[in-house]
C-alpha cells in the first residue's frame, strides 16, 4: 500500500480541485494519486506532455528551457486556468493547477544537472519549489521517489492538509508570490486594467519585457519625442496564444520598472482589444507584431481580420513601427503590404533611424 495513502486521502476528500501537469518526471505522483480511491473527488486532469514537440505544443511555443521554472511556471498558470474552464461550477479559490518539470538520472550520462522544479498556482497566489540533486549520488528511482514525496507535499499544503514543504535543504529553494487585491480583481475581470499612474495612458508599448531591455528605452524615448507624450509599457497577463502570467511572473515583469517608467496591465490579447480599451491611443510596435497582426490565421477570415482592423479607424489608433530582424531579413513598415482603409494609421521609423536587434528571447537564454 502507497506510503503516501493517507495524505492523498486526505487530498481527495478536501474541498480542493485540480490540474496536474508533469514533464519529463513526476509521473509516479500522478499514479500515486489516482490510484488510491476517490481520485474523482479531486483530480479533474492529469496530462503529460512527454516529449519536447507535446510541451511546445501545450504551451503554444517552443520554451527556452525545457526542465526550468519558467517553463514549470506556465504550465500550473496554464493548469489553473484548464482548472477553472473545465470545472465552473467551483470557486477559483478552491482550484488550483500544480505542475511539474524534471531533469533526471537516465541510463546514459547526462551533462546538465539533475534536478526538477513544482509550481502551484491559485486563486491568490504562486508557489514554486526549485531542487537540485547531487549528480551521480542517487539512481532513476531514488530521484522520481523524491520529486513524488515534494509533489503529494506541496499539494497537501495547498489543499490545506498540513504546513506542506518544510524542507530546510540547500538543494532546496521555496518561493511564494501572493497576489496584490488589483492583480486579482484583473483576473476575475472585475476591473480592465491596473496602472502604476492615475492617468490614462496615451502612447503604449505593449510587450512581455522578459526582460526589458535597451531596445525597448530607445524605441520608447524615439515615440516620445515624435509624440510629446509619455509612454506606457503595457503587459497582457492573459493572452490568447500564450499560457497566463503566473504572480512570480507579473511580479517579477512590474518590478523591472522603475518610478520614471509607467506600465500598465490588461487581459487585452489582441490589438482590437486594445483599441476598445484605450481609444484615442498611440501604439509603439515592432515591425514582427506589424506582420502578425495582418495575419489571417489569427482571425475567421479575411473579412474578420479587415472589419477588426477597421476598429484603429473608429476607435482612433494610431501605431508607431520600428523595423525589426525577422528570421534573417531586416523588415520596416515600408516592407510590409497594410490594408488600404487603415493604412494612414501606421507610421515608420526606418533602419537609419533606429536598429537594435537584441531581443528578450535571445537575452534569456545567454543568462541561462
Amino acid at each position: 500500500m502507497s506510503e503516501y495513502l493517507e495524505t492523498i486521502k486526505k487530498i481527495h476528500n478536501s474541498s480542493f480541485r485540480f490540474v496536474l501537469i508533469s514533464s519529463g518526471g513526476g509521473t509516479n505522483a500522478i499514479s500515486e494519486i489516482l490510484k488510491v480511491p476517490g481520485a474523482s473527488n479531486s483530480v479533474l486532469e492529469a496530462y503529460v506532455p512527454y516529449a519536447k514537440e507535446s510541451l511546445d505544443h501545450y504551451l503554444l511555443r517552443q520554451p527556452d528551457h525545457y526542465c526550468s521554472l519558467d517553463t514549470t511556471l506556465s504550465m500550473a498558470a496554464k493548469a489553473y486556468s484548464a482548472a477553472k474552464k473545465i470545472d465552473t461550477k467551483t470557486h477559483p479559490k478552491k482550484l488550483l493547477g500544480i505542475a511539474v518539470t524534471a531533469s533526471l538520472a537516465t541510463n546514459y550520462s547526462k551533462k546538465g544537472d539533475h534536478k526538477f522544479f513544482i509550481a502551484i498556482q491559485t486563486y491568490k497566489y504562486s508557489h514554486s519549489f526549485s531542487y537540485q540533486f547531487t549528480k551521480g549520488e542517487l539512481s532513476r528511482d531514488q530521484e522520481e521517489a523524491i520529486v513524488t514525496n515534494y509533489i503529494i507535499d506541496a499539494l497537501s499544503g495547498a489543499c490545506g492538509i498540513n504546513e506542506g514543504v518544510q524542507d530546510q535543504t540547500p538543494n532546496l529553494r521555496i518561493e511564494k508570490v501572493k497576489a496584490e487585491k488589483s492583480w486579482i480583481k484583473l483576473v476575475d475581470g472585475k476591473i480592465e486594467f491596473i496602472s502604476s499612474s492615475n492617468q490614462i495612458p496615451e502612447l503604449i508599448f505593449p510587450g512581455s519585457f522578459n526582460p526589458l531591455h535597451s531596445g525597448h528605452a530607445e524605441m520608447s524615448e524615439l515615440a516620445e519625442k515624435k509624440t510629446g507624450l509619455s509612454p506606457a509599457y503595457e503587459i497582457c497577463i492573459q493572452n490568447a496564444d500564450k499560457p497566463p502570467l503566473s504572480y512570480h511572473e507579473i511580479q517579477r515583469t512590474v518590478l523591472q520598472f522603475s518610478q520614471s517608467y509607467d506600465w500598465v496591465l490588461t487581459k487585452a490579447g489582441k490589438f482590437s482589444d486594445k483599441a476598445k480599451l484605450f481609444p484615442n491611443s498611440v501604439f509603439i510596435i515592432g515591425a514582427d507584431t506589424l506582420t502578425r497582426m495582418l495575419d489571417e490565421k489569427f482571425y475567421l477570415n479575411r473579412k474578420d481580420m479587415l472589419d477588426q482592423l477597421d476598429l484603429f479607424n473608429s476607435h482612433n489608433i494610431n501605431f508607431l513601427v520600428f523595423g525589426r530582424k525577422i528570421n534573417k531579413t531586416f523588415i520596416s513598415l515600408d516592407s510590409v503590404q497594410i490594408p488600404e482603409h487603415i493604412k494612414n494609421r501606421f507610421t515608420g521609423f526606418g533602419e537609419e533611424i533606429f536598429r537594435d536587434d537584441i531581443s528578450s528571447s535571445i537575452i534569456r537564454k545567454v543568462d541561462n
